[in-house]
């Protein structure tokens, strides 16, 4: 039986992993050990932040439309439940979009939200 020799294989694959480790700093792009090290734990970040940026842009969306809430006199949980409860199914990144860009028509969805929620208190007095 013929002996196989992988050092074509083994020296790609180094390669491929240099190859994604170009940029960074020290030994990390020059060195295999360090720079697996280094592409595998980048890996795990990106893998990660992938699912954190989602959680951040929501976070960012609420924070506008609640600053925009308070310029209009009605708090951001109203404005929700009442535009919940109008049957308007814009999403946060659209209404914080059109808080920044169109402030008007913002205030009248702020106003259609308010024909529809709950006045504070009304819950308790009827339960």
């Amino acid at each position: 039986m013929a002996r196989v020799k992988r050092g074509v294989i083994t020296r790609k694959r180094h390669n491929q992993v240099l190859k994604l480790a170009k940029g960074y700093r020290g030994a990390k792009h020059r060195l295999f050990r360090q720079a697996h090290e280094a592409v595998m734990h980048a890996g795990q970040y990106a893998y990660r932040d992938r699912r954190q940026r989602k959680r951040d842009f929501r976070r960012l969306w609420i924070t506008r439309i609640s600053a925009a809430c308070k310029l209009n006199g009605i708090t951001y949980n109203r404005f929700i439940e009442g535009l919940r409860k109008a049957g308007v199914e814009v999403d946060r990144k659209i209404l914080a979009d059109m808080a920044v860009t169109d402030a008007s028509a913002f205030t009248e969805m702020v106003g259609l939200a308010r024909q529809h929620a709950t006045t504070p208190g009304t819950q308790a007095a009827a339960a």
